[in-house]
């Protein structure tokens, strides 16, 4: 009876752990996602200036000043 309760609370404690190493697994991934992100967004757009990338951005900021236009005088 004593082995089955060991064995019973050794499988609770294995669990327990295993969600502890995912919580901090997880934790660990979207502070790493986030900080990639801030470094990735702006180099992204620089990239875009720097390597022909006006002549993609320059139409939609065109689009982006006539939606704010048409918003202000709406």
């Amino acid at each position: 009876m004593f082995e089955i309760l060991m064995i019973a609370l050794f499988i609770w404690l294995a669990v327990k752990a295993a969600g502890l190493a995912l919580r901090l697994t997880w934790g660990t991934a979207k502070i790493l996602a986030s900080a990639l992100f801030a470094v990735a967004v702006p180099l992204l757009i620089g990239c875009l200036l720097f390597a022909g990338g006006m002549l993609l951005l320059l139409p939609v900021l065109l689009i982006g000043a006539a939606v704010g236009i048409l918003k202000c005088c709406v």
